[in-house]
């Protein structure tokens, strides 16, 4: 399971130039997954993500997680995190994990997620249009497999 984490001013998701979520003040989490990922994968990311101390506390150092400054996640499916591209210059997805598998754990991830804060979702396999305002630039990758 691998998660591009950004912490945003404020991000959105289109689909058919109709937004679908929305956030203020928080995290827009891309989210992908390969065929040897479960629910310990989900779990061990999702205490990283609610924990990571990316947000600034009052010396305007990051210390503080998610939870402390009550922000909200954007979750947004995203399989082309395992694009492969070590053979030419067209992507291979092998490693991402087929529609049916990554649905099931896609809902298994936001139900985890939604236990310790509010999230809104994209639409699993919809052509989306994500937007944000990256605050920092802060972007950090985490997979649960390194």
């Amino acid at each position: 399971m691998k998660v591009v984490i950004q912490r945003v001013k404020e991000s959105n998701v289109r689909v058919k130039k109709e937004i679908v979520g929305k956030i203020n003040n928080g995290l827009l989490v891309l989210v992908g997954f390969t065929s040897d990922d479960n629910i310990t994968d989900i779990e061990y990311i999702v205490k990283k993500i609610i924990n990571l101390r990316i947000f600034d506390d009052e010396n305007g150092i990051m210390n503080k997680s998610i939870l402390e400054v009550g922000g909200k996640i954007l979750s947004v499916s995203q399989f082309t995190l395992y694009a492969d591209t070590k053979k030419g210059n067209r992507p291979s997805y092998s490693k991402a994990l087929k529609r049916e598998g990554a649905i099931t754990l896609y809902n298994k991830f936001n139900n985890e997620l939604s236990k310790y804060i509010e999230i809104e979702t994209g639409i699993f396999g919809a052509e989306m249009e994500v937007s944000l305002i990256n605050d920092g630039p802060i972007t950090i990758i985490i997979d649960s497999r390194e």
